[in-house]
């Protein structure tokens, strides 16, 4: 097993590598490994790498570990299963798991993510007190969009969804958003991050007509297709909502002219990686920065 230190004294990152797995390692051992571990009742946040198979087993005995040993885990406020590059494994190929265990096996949990979408499962979501949900893929189901939109999470001040395309997971549409984005009930939602979409101007027109407008800080359509038709409906529409802060665009598809348009709005705009549509037989493509 390797452990990863980040850029946090109170966290830790558990990961298997290739050699680990051929010796016979895997999820059930990692949860054994992880309770064994010195360091781990100091910890505050949980980092799941790579369990050395993530493209051919899921994740799922390591949430029904962490369930299953709740006790032993309740001071973990912060945990990210799925953590791992492409070297590793394709976000797109990342197995994962049921969730709907972990709501109430970790009522102090304030920040959870989750890397990949293949079989995952959010279940019916309950949960006082969890500040932060981020879904990181390359196609975001509309199950699990639907799971989030009845979600009960009083105090969600954060939410970042990767969208992505429908080759790799995402099966709505724009009316899948606004369905989200009209029936989901987060008072405290402060941070609405809908990325990574090859529909990201639909997605920008959804999101503008959004009741959540009026009480957001940060707005971040990033890492899709957005071109001027989205950026012209920003820049008509944002003016009228001096709450946001920030508006993260950074990978797009805007023109140079709309770019300084909307970056001379009264917030802080990222307008950064600008992409040119590639062209073939007359065609024109865009694509999301995250797919496989």
């Amino acid at each position: 097993m390797s452990y990863i230190d980040i850029n946090d004294p109170h966290a830790k990152t558990y990961a298997y590598d290739y050699d680990d797995y051929d010796n016979g390692k895997g999820p059930v051992s990692m949860v054994e490994e992880i309770l064994a571990d010195p360091d781990f009742p100091g910890l505050e946040y949980l980092v799941i790498g790579s369990w050395g198979s993530a493209y051919e087993d899921g994740c799922q005995e390591i949430i029904d570990g962490i369930v299953d040993h709740a006790d032993r885990f309740s001071h973990i406020t912060k945990l990210f299963i799925g953590n791992m590059d492409y070297e590793e494994c394709e976000v797109s190929w990342i197995i994962q798991g049921n969730y709907s265990r972990l709501w109430a096996a970790m009522p102090q949990l304030k920040e959870l993510t989750i890397m990949g979408s293949t079989d995952l499962d959010l279940g019916q979501i309950a949960h006082d007190n969890l500040e932060s949900l981020e879904i990181i893929c390359g196609g975001l189901p509309e199950h699990v969009i639907q799971s989030i939109q009845n979600a009960s999470l009083p105090s969600l001040k954060r939410l970042m969804l990767y969208i992505g395309v429908d080759n790799y997971g995402f099966d709505g549409n724009a009316d899948t958003i606004r369905e989200l984005l009209d029936k989901a009930d987060f008072p405290c939602l402060e941070y609405l991050g809908l990325a990574d979409s090859e529909i990201q101007d639909q997605v920008a027109e959804v999101v503008l007509e959004s009741r959540f407008m009026g009480q957001l800080h940060t707005l971040d359509l990033s890492m899709g297709t957005l071109t001027d038709k989205g950026g012209a409906l920003l820049l008509e529409k944002l003016p009228q909502w001096p709450n946001l802060k920030k508006l993260d665009l950074h990978y797009h598809y805007l023109s140079e002219e709309m770019e300084q348009k909307l970056a001379g709005l009264p917030l802080e705009v990222d307008v950064s990686e600008r992409n040119k549509p590639d062209q073939y037989r007359g065609e024109i493509y865009m694509s999301a920065m995250m797919t496989e």
